[in-house]
């Protein structure tokens, strides 16, 4: 790859934040990184997964798929490649290791962690299942491997309105998004009995609603896009609530409609737009998540040349998280 091609590709990437800011200069210093890294990608025979809210010199240089969590997911499960490096956050990649107990996973982020992943444990979830003994445990894929291996079934944001009204059992508890549970308890207008634990997104819990207001003033026409991990209150002023491929869909599907788009989740979504659409009107500010832009082609770089954060989870674990994550698979095949 040269400088002035991934230069025309981000050019137009605009989102008031200088980590998403790319000049001609900036891409000549990356390029040297680029191009070592698909060297050693090729000789390795590794796959490099990607999710969107990392920098998009990594979406659109090195990475072999882009998108969200069940996405990914997928990729993973269906892969042959026998080494993954996944620049995201480092469920994400123990995930991928628990679809792929056999293979080597890296996770290249030095500080791969996330508000809701950290929010509970699987000694937590083993207090909780004693106290709720008539639910299903129902875990958002924002999880450690450690408290997939305690819960029924695992969700994505993409999937998990679908998968709860199609359990069998009306009791449910879902952890650990307290955010995320509650607009599926109102989506389903009382048809479950849920109970919902105390975490949150630290991004997405920061979108308001007089935000929202503000900028329908200003922009009549505005088509407002939210992730389910936002405040129930934003997401009943949203358009359309979906997961972070859901958007970039919905905005693929509707560009033409030539409306504002406002983007409630974390920026990468906007750079991501921005790229693959850049005649877009996006408004609204940028939530940056410290997490996934912690990853960098030095450290996909560095993890390929020397892997020091190999995942590695407890076989008992391991099959029992497999499990919890094969449940999803197998929920949305019988859902109709």
């Amino acid at each position: 790859m040269e400088a002035d091609e991934l230069y025309d590709k981000l050019k137009s990437i605009n989102v008031d934040n200088p980590l998403c800011t790319y000049t001609r200069e900036r891409c000549e210093r990356l390029i040297p990184l680029v191009n070592e890294i698909l060297a050693l990608k090729e000789e390795k025979e590794a796959l490099i997964l990607a999710h969107s809210y990392v920098h998009p010199d990594i979406l659109y240089t090195v990475a072999d798929h882009v998108g969200d969590s069940y996405g990914l997911a997928l990729e993973a499960k269906e892969t042959s490649k026998q080494m993954i490096v996944f620049p995201a956050v480092r469920f994400m990649a123990e995930t991928a290791k628990i679809l792929n107990p056999e293979k080597v996973v890296i996770d290249p982020n030095p500080n791969g962690g996330c508000s809701l992943a950290g929010s509970i444990t699987g000694e937590e979830v083993r207090r909780l299942k004693e106290q709720f003994p008539d639910h299903t445990f129902v875990c958002y894929i924002n999880t450690t491997a450690e408290v997939k291996a305690e819960c029924d079934v695992c969700v994505t944001s993409s999937n998990v309105t679908k998968i709860i009204k199609n359990l069998p059992n009306d009791k449910i508890y879902f952890l650990p998004d307290k955010l995320m549970g509650q607009n599926v308890k109102n989506a389903l207008g009382g048809a479950k009995e849920i109970e919902v634990y105390n975490g949150s997104c630290y991004v997405h819990e920061e979108f308001s609603c007089s935000e929202v207001d503000a900028l329908r003033k200003t922009y009549p026409n505005l088509s407002v896009l939210a992730h389910p991990e936002c405040t129930e209150s934003v997401v009943q002023k949203a358009d359309v609530v979906g997961s972070t491929s859901q958007i970039v869909n919905y905005i693929k599907d509707h560009e033409s409609d030539e409306n504002p788009f406002l983007i409630l989740t974390e920026c990468g979504i906007a750079s991501r737009l921005q790229v693959e659409h850049p005649n877009l009107q996006l408004v609204g500010s940028c939530m940056m998540c410290k997490y996934m832009k912690s990853n960098s082609l030095e450290g996909i770089l560095s993890a390929l040349k020397n892997p020091r954060q190999v995942i590695e989870i407890d076989p008992a674990v391991q099959e029992r998280a497999l499990a919890c994550v094969n449940a999803m698979f197998m929920s949305l095949s019988q859902c109709v």
